[in-house]
Parts: C-alpha cells; structure tokens; sequence
C-alpha cells in the first residue's frame, strides 16, 4: 500500500486521538432510554441502590464522552452532563406524553408498552427529545449522531435542532424527514414518507429558516411532502396523502389531491382546498 496514503490515514487520527466514536454514543443513548424506560429493557434485578449506581454511571459516561467531544462541552464537561441529567425528569414527561400521543392516535396500538417496545416512531422521538437537549447546550456532533443513530435504525430522520411541541406522533414512520429548522406545535400527528424539507440545498442558506412550520392539530398524510422556511400549515389543518405544497395554508383547512376523469381514463389530478371553519 502507498506509504503517504498510510501516513496520511494515521496523521487523521491523530488530530482526533480521543474523539468519541459513533458506537460509543450510540451505546449511551441505548442504555439511558433502557434505564429510563422499563418496558425497553428489563433492569428489574438491581436493587435500587445498583439501579441508582448505574444512573450515576450514565452521567459519567456522557462526561466523558463530552471530555472527549472537543468544543465547547469539552472545557465544562462535568457540568453539562450534570445539566443534561438535571434536565432528564422534563424530557421523560415529554416522552411519555408523546407514547401517549401515539398510543391514543392508533388503533392498532394495544397498551403503551407496545408502543415503547415495538413503534419506530417512538425510539425515533425518544432520540431526538434527549439530542435536542444536548444541543441546546451548546454541545455539537454528538446530538447527530444520536438522531443518525435513530435514523438507521427506524428509517425516521429528525435533526435535534428541529423544535418539536408536546404530544408529537409519528405512525409507521418509515421515510419520515423532518429538516434542521423545522417548527412543530403540540398535538402533531405525521405518517411515514413525510417530508419537511428545504426548497433550497443552497449552503448559503444554512443560517436562515429553510424548513416549513406546522402549527397546533395539524396532520399529515402519508407521502406529503411540505418546503420552505416561509411554509406555514394553519392549526387544525389536514393535509392528504401525496401533498406536495410550497405555500401556507390557513388555519382549519384539507388539502388534498382530487383526480379528474377524461373518457373513463384518470390522466389529471388538481390540488384541492378545502376550508371547514375558522
């Protein structure tokens, strides 16, 4: 093999030699939803000083994995893994609330334990709840990695930056996107092949809201897909499956595709608007 390309691979390591590895975040996240969650793991054998130890130990784990992060969690690493575990008690209320969401808005779904132990669209939640905390405290990389983490494991993509209300649920939730300056409210309820996206890639527009808003009550059907930082969907609105929209709509509407019929044949769809009340 090429001497300087191995050289050129071992001066990459060290630049970094301590990085956190993906795994090793990754490894984090699945024990902490486990101690959090009952129903996702099975820690019922600890004595409730070894289930206390191990908490502990989690804060440890984090604080190290942002020793070794690098930036600006780096220096103070101590502290934030104590916030982010100060934290922990609020995010846990949003998470079930969110279980509950999902439970309550399918019927499929038989107990709330089904949901944490079976729905993507739970651990895809979970993820990005205990992330976005991260990353409002400054720390970078590793909230991403948590959200991928997620990602590949239940097709759901969230970014942590995403802000995202109370009551939030995503049914089936394979090839949901949900972008960076994305704006959810409360009681939202997504199905899978939902995009939230940017109508531009440009990196120029990485400081600016690229990402649609979605107020109180809103649902969308599966396969829509809503653009733009300017987008917003009124409250109580519904939006049908296949949707593509680039332009807000009020308050209290659906938006659907209606086919139009020529000699038998379906060859046209017209975008439909329809507006209940306000």
């Amino acid at each position: 093999m090429d001497k300087s390309f191995l050289q050129k691979l071992y001066q990459s390591h060290q630049v970094c030699p301590t990085c956190p590895a993906p795994a090793d975040v990754s490894h984090f996240f699945v024990e902490l939803l486990g101690a959090l969650f009952a129903d996702f793991t099975q820690l019922a054998h600890l004595t409730e000083e070894e289930f206390t130890g191990l908490m502990h130990k989690l804060q440890r784990d984090l604080e190290k994995l942002l020793r070794n992060n690098g930036g600006a969690g780096s220096s103070n690493a101590s502290k934030q893994a104590s916030d982010f575990f100060e934290a922990l008690p609020a995010i846990y209320t949003m998470i079930e609330e969110d279980v509950t969401a999902m439970y309550e808005g399918d019927p499929a779904a038989k107990s709330k334990s089904e949901v944490i132990r079976t729905y993507p669209g739970f651990y895809a939640i979970a993820a990005y709840r205990l992330a976005h905390q991260l990353l409002m405290q400054g720390i970078k990389e590793i909230p991403r990695i948590i959200t991928e983490h997620a990602h590949s494991k239940t097709g759901i993509d969230i970014h942590p930056a995403a802000t995202i209300g109370r009551n939030f649920c995503i049914d089936h939730g394979t090839g949901v996107v949900i972008g960076e300056t994305t704006v959810i409210g409360n009681h939202v309820k997504i199905y899978q092949g939902v995009t939230l996206g940017a109508l531009s890639v440009n990196k120029e527009d990485a400081s600016r809201k690229r990402h649609p808003t979605l107020e109180d009550n809103v649902i969308v059907y599966a396969g829509a897909t809503i653009l733009g930082g300017e987008t917003t969907i009124g409250h109580d609105s519904v939006i049908g499956g296949n949707v593509w929209l680039t332009r807000t709509v009020p308050p209290f509407s659906k938006i659907y595709y209606q086919a139009r019929m020529f000699n038998g044949d379906t060859n046209e769809t017209d975008l439909v608007v329809f507006r209940s009340h306000e």
